[in-house]
Protein backbone atom coordinates (compact mmCIF):
# COMPACT_ATOMS: atom_id res chain seq x y z
CA UNK A 1 0.00 0.00 0.00
CA UNK A 2 1.32 2.87 -1.02
CA UNK A 3 2.21 6.00 1.83
CA UNK A 4 1.12 9.20 0.84
CA UNK A 5 3.23 12.42 2.19
CA UNK A 6 2.27 15.19 0.87
CA UNK A 7 -1.31 15.45 0.81
CA UNK A 8 -2.06 15.38 -3.39
CA UNK A 9 -1.89 11.29 -3.86
CA UNK A 10 1.74 11.22 -4.37
CA UNK A 11 3.53 8.52 -2.82
CA UNK A 12 6.71 9.43 -0.60
CA UNK A 13 9.19 7.93 -3.46
CA UNK A 14 7.28 10.17 -5.90
CA UNK A 15 7.07 12.99 -4.04
CA UNK A 16 11.22 12.43 -3.24
CA UNK A 17 11.38 11.77 -7.02
CA UNK A 18 9.91 15.21 -8.38
CA UNK A 19 11.72 16.89 -5.18
CA UNK A 20 15.53 15.49 -6.66
CA UNK A 21 14.46 16.63 -10.18
CA UNK A 22 13.88 19.88 -9.50
CA UNK A 23 16.40 20.33 -7.70
CA UNK A 24 18.81 19.35 -10.88
CA UNK A 25 16.69 21.30 -12.44
CA UNK A 26 17.99 24.17 -10.51
CA UNK A 27 21.28 23.36 -10.20
CA UNK A 28 21.98 22.82 -14.22
CA UNK A 29 20.12 26.65 -15.03
CA UNK A 30 21.65 28.32 -12.39
CA UNK A 31 25.31 26.76 -13.98
CA UNK A 32 24.32 26.66 -17.62
CA UNK A 33 21.43 29.00 -18.25
CA UNK A 34 17.97 28.19 -19.11
CA UNK A 35 18.30 27.21 -22.91
CA UNK A 36 21.39 24.65 -22.21
CA UNK A 37 19.21 22.74 -19.58
CA UNK A 38 18.40 20.69 -22.03
CA UNK A 39 16.03 16.63 -19.73
CA UNK A 40 19.06 15.17 -21.01
CA UNK A 41 21.61 17.72 -18.67
CA UNK A 42 19.01 17.06 -15.31
CA UNK A 43 19.27 13.67 -16.08
CA UNK A 44 22.59 13.61 -15.65
CA UNK A 45 23.41 15.80 -13.08
CA UNK A 46 20.15 14.10 -10.79
CA UNK A 47 21.79 10.65 -11.62
CA UNK A 48 19.08 9.06 -13.65
CA UNK A 49 19.66 6.07 -15.61
CA UNK A 50 16.76 8.15 -18.45
CA UNK A 51 15.23 11.32 -19.55
CA UNK A 52 11.71 9.52 -19.18
CA UNK A 53 11.92 9.24 -15.72
CA UNK A 54 11.44 13.20 -15.87
CA UNK A 55 9.13 12.75 -18.59
CA UNK A 56 7.30 10.21 -16.11
CA UNK A 57 7.02 12.85 -13.24
CA UNK A 58 6.44 15.90 -15.62
CA UNK A 59 4.01 16.61 -18.10
CA UNK A 60 6.73 18.37 -19.92
CA UNK A 61 9.25 21.29 -20.08
CA UNK A 62 6.40 23.69 -18.80
CA UNK A 63 5.39 21.49 -16.10
CA UNK A 64 8.99 21.37 -14.77
CA UNK A 65 9.67 25.25 -15.10
CA UNK A 66 6.59 25.45 -13.01
CA UNK A 67 7.39 23.11 -10.68
CA UNK A 68 10.86 24.97 -10.31
CA UNK A 69 9.65 28.66 -10.22
CA UNK A 70 6.79 26.82 -6.98
CA UNK A 71 9.80 25.48 -4.98
CA UNK A 72 11.76 28.73 -5.01
CA UNK A 73 8.59 30.63 -4.12
CA UNK A 74 7.79 28.18 -1.27
CA UNK A 75 11.48 28.43 0.23
CA UNK A 76 11.13 32.41 -0.09
CA UNK A 77 7.86 32.43 1.37
CA UNK A 78 8.50 30.09 4.06
CA UNK A 79 12.04 32.28 5.30
CA UNK A 80 10.37 35.14 5.28
CA UNK A 81 7.31 34.09 7.32
CA UNK A 82 10.28 33.35 9.75
CA UNK A 83 11.55 36.60 9.55
CA UNK A 84 8.16 38.84 9.80
CA UNK A 85 7.10 36.11 12.60
CA UNK A 86 6.66 38.67 15.71
CA UNK A 87 6.26 41.48 14.68
CA UNK A 88 4.51 43.98 16.22
CA UNK A 89 4.77 47.75 14.47
CA UNK A 90 5.04 48.68 10.71
CA UNK A 91 8.69 50.24 10.87
CA UNK A 92 9.38 46.49 12.40
CA UNK A 93 7.92 44.78 9.99
CA UNK A 94 9.55 46.69 7.06
CA UNK A 95 12.55 46.54 8.20
CA UNK A 96 12.40 42.82 8.52
CA UNK A 97 11.18 42.87 5.03
CA UNK A 98 13.75 44.42 3.57
CA UNK A 99 16.34 42.69 5.39
CA UNK A 100 14.76 39.38 4.91
CA UNK A 101 14.33 39.08 1.53
CA UNK A 102 18.17 40.39 1.15
CA UNK A 103 19.08 37.68 3.63
CA UNK A 104 17.67 35.45 1.32
CA UNK A 105 19.01 36.52 -1.79
CA UNK A 106 22.97 36.29 0.23
CA UNK A 107 21.90 33.00 1.31
CA UNK A 108 20.17 30.95 -1.63
CA UNK A 109 22.32 32.52 -4.85
CA UNK A 110 21.71 29.10 -6.80
CA UNK A 111 18.17 29.07 -6.78
CA UNK A 112 18.02 32.92 -7.37
CA UNK A 113 20.32 32.22 -10.42
CA UNK A 114 17.57 29.72 -11.37
CA UNK A 115 14.59 31.82 -10.63
CA UNK A 116 16.18 35.15 -12.58
CA UNK A 117 17.19 32.78 -15.93
CA UNK A 118 13.25 31.47 -15.93
CA UNK A 119 12.09 35.07 -15.71
CA UNK A 120 14.54 36.04 -18.29
CA UNK A 121 14.03 33.28 -21.14
CA UNK A 122 11.20 30.74 -20.18
CA UNK A 123 8.31 31.12 -22.58
CA UNK A 124 5.32 28.38 -22.22
CA UNK A 125 3.94 26.83 -24.79
CA UNK A 126 0.94 29.02 -25.22
CA UNK A 127 3.26 32.08 -24.79
CA UNK A 128 2.92 33.00 -21.31
CA UNK A 129 6.31 33.80 -18.74
CA UNK A 130 6.75 32.45 -15.51
CA UNK A 131 6.45 36.24 -13.97
CA UNK A 132 3.62 37.97 -14.98
CA UNK A 133 0.95 40.91 -13.70
CA UNK A 134 -0.70 38.64 -11.08
CA UNK A 135 3.16 37.33 -9.56
CA UNK A 136 3.77 41.28 -9.50
CA UNK A 137 0.67 42.56 -7.85
CA UNK A 138 1.21 39.96 -4.98
CA UNK A 139 4.49 40.98 -4.30
CA UNK A 140 3.43 44.26 -4.64
CA UNK A 141 0.31 43.98 -2.20
CA UNK A 142 1.99 42.48 0.34
CA UNK A 143 4.57 46.01 0.89
CA UNK A 144 1.24 47.74 0.56
CA UNK A 145 -0.77 46.51 3.56
CA UNK A 146 2.85 46.96 5.43
CA UNK A 147 2.85 50.80 4.46
CA UNK A 148 -1.32 51.11 4.82
CA UNK A 149 -0.60 49.90 8.11
CA UNK A 150 1.73 52.22 9.42
CA UNK A 151 -0.32 55.15 7.80
CA UNK A 152 -3.16 53.83 10.14
CA UNK A 153 -0.88 53.45 13.22
CA UNK A 154 0.79 57.06 12.38
CA UNK A 155 4.04 55.39 11.89
CA UNK A 156 4.04 56.45 8.46
CA UNK A 157 3.52 59.91 6.84
CA UNK A 158 1.03 60.18 3.82
CA UNK A 159 2.28 58.78 0.44
CA UNK A 160 0.62 56.92 -2.01
CA UNK A 161 1.31 53.42 -0.86
CA UNK A 162 1.33 51.80 -4.39
CA UNK A 163 4.58 54.00 -5.62
CA UNK A 164 6.13 53.54 -2.56
CA UNK A 165 5.93 49.99 -2.48
CA UNK A 166 6.71 49.95 -6.00
CA UNK A 167 10.27 51.51 -5.02
CA UNK A 168 11.03 49.49 -2.44
CA UNK A 169 10.05 46.02 -3.94
CA UNK A 170 12.05 46.75 -7.54
CA UNK A 171 15.09 47.86 -4.86
CA UNK A 172 15.34 44.09 -4.10
CA UNK A 173 13.80 42.93 -7.23
CA UNK A 174 16.92 44.19 -8.91
CA UNK A 175 19.49 42.75 -6.13
CA UNK A 176 20.25 39.59 -8.51
CA UNK A 177 20.92 41.13 -11.41
CA UNK A 178 23.26 43.47 -9.68
CA UNK A 179 25.21 40.93 -8.15
CA UNK A 180 25.99 39.64 -11.75
CA UNK A 181 27.85 43.02 -12.06
CA UNK A 182 29.45 43.36 -8.48
CA UNK A 183 29.42 39.99 -6.60
CA UNK A 184 31.39 40.75 -4.64
CA UNK A 185 28.80 43.67 -2.50
CA UNK A 186 28.30 43.59 0.80
CA UNK A 187 24.91 42.32 1.25
CA UNK A 188 24.24 43.18 5.05
CA UNK A 189 25.40 46.70 4.27
CA UNK A 190 23.17 46.60 1.04
CA UNK A 191 20.17 45.21 3.76
CA UNK A 192 21.76 48.33 6.32
CA UNK A 193 21.53 50.70 3.40
CA UNK A 194 17.74 49.75 2.34
CA UNK A 195 15.91 49.69 5.88
CA UNK A 196 18.05 53.46 6.80
CA UNK A 197 16.50 54.64 2.92
CA UNK A 198 13.08 53.60 3.18
CA UNK A 199 12.72 54.09 7.29
CA UNK A 200 13.61 57.85 6.55
CA UNK A 201 11.14 57.94 3.35
CA UNK A 202 8.02 56.98 4.87
CA UNK A 203 8.18 57.47 8.96
CA UNK A 204 5.76 60.06 10.39
CA UNK A 205 7.36 63.69 11.56
CA UNK A 206 5.07 63.73 14.27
Amino acid sequence: MPVTGDGDGLSVTSAARRAQIVAATIETIAELGYAQASFSRIAERAGLSSTRLISYHFAGKDDLIGAVVADVYSAIAQFMAERMAGQTDARGALRAYLSGVVEFIAGHPTQMRALMAVFLDFRAEDGGRSYDAASDRDALGHVQEILRAGQASGEFREFDTFVMAATIQRSVDGLPFLLQTKPDLDLRGYAEELVTLFDLATRSQG
